[in-house]
């Protein structure tokens, strides 16, 4: 159930999976028959009947040197001794192991625990809080939540374990993995519905939170697919465009006042060849790198790209924005691009100039 893009609650109708002894000795036969071309086995236990003999499984794996994660429904613990890692969240972990006050305190908890099952790791999910990890021998690693937004926290977990088990088959650290599906789990909950994680948007992703402070400033072809990442989030996208010469305070305001109207602020800029046309030889002061650098600073841009045409029409088109801002006293038939997005649904809004800022005036009293 959901309101105002937010999910209230989660009902499940479903029944549970009652088997005779022969079907599980089929299901264990079929799974041991996989085991020599296996790297990682997820045993993700929904308490619904199907993994009565968790111990066999995991004894299985283990004698052939298979990392086995378990991703655990049960309160008893014992029935998962053996397994290379368990994800419970924070409720299944504090429902076993009691309350944890503090993160030292979860941390003695789950090295307890650890230590009794002979779990290699514990990696607890703690929803907003982020994610810890308890490993044998090492430091406790404590990741911060990733989503901004959280719509829909429906598969949240699978989402973890398997990024985690694709990570580690894929020859990951444990640190690595679990950053890894941190990220995952931080772009699944912004979309609605049992979503996934593709590789192009997890790649994205990690690329993001590596970047220098020129992280805002993309190619056309990475701004479409960033694009294309936040429609699939539900997320308004809000297009403005112009020289943006010499920044200053009537722009800051007009910026703020266009994120404001949706989620993400793309600022498309004219590169050195067209601003030259619109304003003259003198023009620009500064270059297009300087002027997408400063611009890509600022709190309330997302992206900065350039653009080397007359007009930005063929950009808007191939983004196709929410909202299309302007700055100025324009009449709408006269902005580029308005006809497309009004024809696509989107809306066309005009933000007066700040009264008293210029950048040609700004230039003429540094010549004078």
């Amino acid at each position: 159930i959901v309101s105002r893009g937010q999910q209230m609650i989660r009902l499940d109708f479903e029944e549970k999976f009652h088997h005779d002894n022969t079907q599980l000795q089929e299901l264990t036969g079929i799974y041991q028959s996989h085991l020599d071309n296996t790297d990682i086995v997820i045993l993700s236990d929904y308490g619904k009947g199907t993994l009565t003999d968790m111990q066999n499984l995991i004894q299985l794996a283990r004698s052939k040197d298979i990392p086995v994660l378990v991703d655990p429904k049960s309160r008893d613990f014992s029935i998962y001794a053996g397994a290379t890692l368990i994800t419970p969240n924070l409720e299944e972990f504090e429902a076993v192991a009691g309350s944890c006050q503090s993160e030292d305190d979860l941390v003695q908890k789950a090295e307890q625990l650890r230590q009794t099952h002979d779990f290699f790791a514990i990696l607890v999910t703690r929803g907003e809080h982020g994610m810890s990890l308890i490993s044998e021998g090492n430091p406790p690693l404590h990741l911060p939540a990733k989503a901004r937004e959280v719509y829909d926290v429906t598969g949240a977990g699978d989402t973890v374990i398997a990024t985690l088990g694709t990570a580690l088959a894929a020859g990951c650290g444990l640190d690595d993995a679990v950053t890894l599906a941190n990220t995952a789990a931080g772009i699944v909950v912004r979309k609605l519905g049992a979503a996934t994680v593709s590789p192009a948007e997890l790649r994205r992703a990690m690329q993001r939170q590596q970047q220098t402070p020129e992280a805002g400033i993309l190619t056309e072809e990475q701004l479409l697919e960033e694009v294309q990442d936040a429609k699939a989030r539900g997320e308004k996208i809000v297009m403005t465009n112009g020289c943006f010469d010499i920044l200053h305070a009537g722009h800051i305001t007009y910026l703020e006042q266009a994120k404001a109207l949706g989620h993400r602020l793309i600022v498309a800029v004219n590169d050195d060849a067209s601003v030259i046309k619109l304003k003259g030889p003198t023009r620009p002061i500064n270059s297009l790198p300087q002027r997408m650098l400063v611009l890509a600073a600022l709190r309330d841009i997302d992206w900065v790209v350039p653009f080397s045409e007359e007009t930005p029409a063929r950009l808007i088109e191939a983004i196709s924005p929410d909202i299309l801002v302007k700055g100025g006293d324009y009449e709408i038939n006269a902005i580029a691009g308005a006809d497309f997005v009004m024809q696509q649904g989107g809306e066309v809004i005009i933000i007066p100039f700040v009264e008293g800022f210029s950048t040609t005036s700004m230039v003429e009293k540094i010549k004078n």
